[in-house]
């Protein structure tokens, strides 16, 4: 029998143990960031994981410009001068990829994700704000990486013959083309989702699109427009990066530096305005 003061006495816990941190099998919480290349590598992962599930921008950024070199390469439906069609459509629909995933794709998954709030919570993160558009620009960079090597197992099935990549100088340029073109369109797509409502960029994203695939130099030879509309053709970021890749790609011409000039131009106009103009939510 025992006695006490009329309330239950709680146990006292048993404090004889090692203490926090005493040992190597004590465990303790430990707040904070992940470090900061663990964690734009896993917002890249997530983020190509994403873009990889949605069918519309597989259908946009894959099927699409697969399905018109295959149509142009074997049927001949415009006039492409002389030698094979294959020879002169595959850099016009490797520069339509860079367009179709870090242009169209990205304005339109970026815009819907502002309007939904998600850029905002993730503004919120120990993410930085510019980790996240290096997530992004990395995952449209693996995206593209799987475009190109599609399109070219496409165009060597259909008697492709590059003449570029011959050489490390020519790789090097083929690789700096498509680089400073993922550059100027990225830009380009940022400023665009991020001045624009959602439907807004949906709607012009893929009115652009359209209209570059039509007059940037891609299915089309530049010279079968008008000589006016040729000269200011010539300096759209499409038609520079369609042909720089050709020069190089079907003639095997060396550095085409008016090309990555024009380039160079866009991406730092882009890129610039979407740095400046771009908003959160």
């Amino acid at each position: 029998m025992t006695t006490g003061t009329g309330a239950d006495t709680p146990d006292t816990p048993d404090t004889s143990g090692p203490g926090p941190g005493a040992g190597s099998g004590t465990f303790a919480p430990r707040p904070g960031a992940a470090p900061l290349g663990r964690m734009i590598l896993a917002q890249t992962a997530l983020e190509t994981r994403m873009l990889l599930r949605n069918g519309e921008q597989l259908l946009l950024t894959v099927i699409i410009p697969t399905l018109l070199l295959a149509l142009f390469g074997t049927v001949e439906i415009v006039e492409t001068g002389p030698g094979k069609a294959v020879d002169f459509l595959t850099p016009g629909v490797l520069a339509l990829a860079v367009l179709s995933t870090a242009f169209t794709g990205q304005a339109i998954a970026t815009g819907y994700e502002r309007r939904y709030g998600v850029l905002k919570r993730l503004g919120a993160s120990p993410l930085p704000r510019w980790a996240l558009m290096t997530a992004k620009t990395g995952s449209v960079l693996v995206v593209e990486a799987l475009q190109i090597a599609l399109l070219t197992l496409v165009a060597f099935a259909l008697g492709w013959s590059p003449q570029g990549l011959t050489t490390w100088p020519g790789v090097l340029t083929v690789a700096l083309l498509l680089v400073l073109g993922t550059a100027a369109f990225s830009g380009l797509g940022l400023l665009m989702a991020g001045t624009l409502k959602a439907e807004a960029t949906l709607a012009a994203a893929n009115l652009v699109f359209i209209l570059l695939l039509i007059g940037g130099g891609v299915i089309v030879p530049l010279e079968k427009f008008p000589e006016a509309a040729q000269s200011v053709l010539q300096v759209l970021p499409i038609a520079a990066l369609s042909d720089g890749l050709r020069d190089v790609l079907r003639h095997g011409a060396p550095v085409p530096w008016g090309d990555l000039g024009i380039l160079t131009a866009w991406s730092a106009l882009g890129l610039g305005a979407a740095a400046r103009f771009f908003r959160w939510e």
